[in-house]
């Protein structure tokens, strides 16, 4: 997925969760907005290098938007409304492993009357697959992990997953792993230990568990490689 062109600058701090102060190359301060409802935990630290969109649209209050930090390794992308267009262009470019043979792609299906999850894939021949992603640069150690503050409503599409497995349809929680650093996915225990104890459940359920790569590019982001999933329980 090609990204707007992107402006370099170096975050000074964020506050009220959705706000960041910014200074630009050429020494502006301006206010950028964070689509981030996460913690952000390890994505950011005063003066680190940032990349910025800047919208032209006059309805808008910010005209800033923070899309990528760079902690030392490479681009964290923080932009988490990213995240879901560039997993769809993996599947119509049939670059998601295991979910190649789908045709059909459809984005937000509703699972009830007030659900959704974010893809549902068809094809003739082949089961159903739903599919819940999640964008996670939480850095623990040697692996990434999620969430990264607790979630119950990660664990309701859990649940919707395995729902939707036992009603024999293919059930997919798929982890878009944005950032370079990290050998490994888990989930993280230390953070939402019910979480952690709900994924490994449905997972006996059938629940199927990707974790993939999200791999910035100087212009774009596409979908990488698997990376190894583990499961354990740490201690």
């Amino acid at each position: 997925m090609k990204l707007p062109p992107l402006t370099n600058g170096h975050i000074l701090r964020r506050y009220k969760r959705f706000l960041a102060d910014v200074e630009l190359g050429n020494g502006e301060l301006v206010v950028a907005h964070v689509p981030n409802t996460g913690r952000m935990t390890g994505c950011w630290v005063p003066g680190a290098p940032v990349q910025l969109s800047r919208s032209d649209n006059p309805r808008r209050k910010l005209a800033w938007t923070l899309e990528r930090v760079d902690m030392g390794q490479g681009w964290v992308g923080v932009n988490t409304q990213r995240t879901n267009p560039v997993v769809a262009e993996g599947f119509h470019e049939q670059r998601v492993p295991g979910l190649e043979m789908y045709g059909k792609i459809t984005r937000e299906v509703k699972t009830g009357q007030n659900s959704r999850l974010d893809f549902r894939l068809q094809q003739e021949g082949f089961p159903d697959a739903w599919v819940e992603v999640k964008n996670v640069t939480l850095l623990e150690s040697e692996c990434l992990a999620f969430p990264d503050a607790r979630s119950e409503r990660g664990c309701r599409h859990l649940m919707e997953l395995s729902a939707l497995r036992q009603q024999g349809c293919r059930a997919v929680i798929l982890y878009a792993l944005n950032r370079p650093e990290g050998r490994c996915f888990r989930p993280a225990d230390q953070v939402d230990a019910e979480y952690g104890q709900l994924l490994r459940q449905v997972v006996r359920q059938g629940v199927e568990v990707l974790a993939l790569r999200l791999v910035h590019t100087d212009t774009g982001i596409v979908v990488g490689e698997k990376v190894e999933i583990d499961l354990s329980v740490a201690g």
